[in-house]
């Protein structure tokens, strides 16, 4: 396959949508699915179906086909392998630069931990719809990758944000935030 006449253009092109997208899709796909490793399959697929096309062929829709491509394998996984065969887990985030205070480091990793699990005890439409959102995708995106319309993915994005506002531990999150401001 070539771009351009050039085959190693082709190449390029996908080895910097790997550099790009690998460990965004990887962690996307392991919060639909709730495992690392079946999520490294969906990635691996992914991957293997970008080989095909052509940079014109997405233009500038390329996260959101890659992402889209990424969701239907996984949904095709959670309907081979049964939605509850697949294990919970936390996937580690790299921090660059400056290190900060340790006591910061814990206290946002808690945060963040928490953030997390009320996420994952989101219903599955809201968490996954959470999760592109996290991502920065725009609700039009969401909505392509999602196969929804976008009305509906505002209504979801702000009913699980409220869900997760009202929970009492993010309640008593804000309020100690409140009390040392």
């Amino acid at each position: 396959m070539t771009v351009n006449g050039n085959p190693n253009s082709h190449r390029d092109w996908v080895l910097a949508a790997l550099d790009q997208y690998e460990r965004r899709l990887t962690r996307y796909a392991a919060r639909v699915l709730r495992s690392d490793d079946l999520a490294c399959d969906a990635v691996q697929h992914t991957f293997l179906r970008l080989c095909d096309k052509q940079p014109d062929e997405l233009g500038d829709r390329l996260a959101p086909w890659l992402f889209t491509v990424c969701r239907n394998k996984a949904l095709d996984i959670l309907r081979r392998n049964g939605r509850d065969e697949s294990a919970g887990r936390e996937f580690e985030e790299s921090t660059i630069g400056r290190e900060p205070n340790p006591a910061v480091s814990v206290e946002l990793c808690d945060i963040h931990a928490g953030l997390r699990r009320l996420v994952d005890e989101l219903p599955d439409g809201q968490r996954e719809t959470i999760d592109l959102w996290l991502e920065g995708f725009t609700y039009r995106e969401i909505a392509r990758i999602t196969k929804r319309n976008e009305g509906s993915v505002r209504v979801v994005v702000h009913r699980a944000l409220i869900k997760l506002r009202e929970h009492p531990w993010t309640r008593r999150l804000l309020e100690q935030e409140t009390v040392t401001t």
